[in-house]
């Protein structure tokens, strides 16, 4: 049994939100719906949790109400391997109402925040070069979507 799982809050969507993350992560799936019963205090037979794993990390979703948002204090991080994940990644979570935002976070259409990172880029903010760093993080801070070319180009100026 995995020792921490995040616990997300939602309205009345949590299943609806599991099964969008499960068709975007390969390896993902719901694992367990839990419904209301006799003693509420959601209707009966209604969704209280889902539980779902997404890439072997496991998540539950509570149908809470209205009470507690999502903000940018806690966030997910899809480490990236290619430009191209970047991009799927991208392209899912802000479809049909997620917003774009900087340096490669964004909100999905639940208004949980995602960090979509490229590898590459953390690796050019490590460098041991100060200048190269820098030059990356400049270039990242002018992002919305991270372009690990466009990244690259900027740390490899000559100063």
């Amino acid at each position: 049994m995995q020792k921490i799982t995040p616990f997300l809050w939602y309205d009345n969507q949590a299943e609806e939100a599991a099964n969008f993350y499960v068709s975007i992560f390969k390896n993902s799936k719901v694992l367990g719906v839990v419904r209301y019963g006799d003693a509420g205090p959601g209707p009966k037979g209604s969704v209280m949790t889902v539980e779902f794993e997404l890439e072997g990390q496991k998540f539950v979703g509570l149908n809470g109400g209205p009470h507690f948002k999502f903000t940018e204090a806690v966030s997910f991080a899809i480490n990236c391997a290619t430009q191209e994940e970047v991009d799927y990644f991208w392209k899912k979570l802000t479809a049909d109402g997620g917003a774009e935002s900087q340096c490669g976070w964004l909100k999905d259409r639940y208004g949980l925040s995602w960090q979509v990172v490229p590898t590459a880029v953390i690796e050019m903010l490590k460098d041991k070069d100060p200048a190269k760093s820098q030059r990356a993080m400049q270039a990242v801070m002018q992002m919305k979507k991270i372009d690990i070319a466009t990244v690259k180009r900027a740390a490899e100026q000559a100063a």
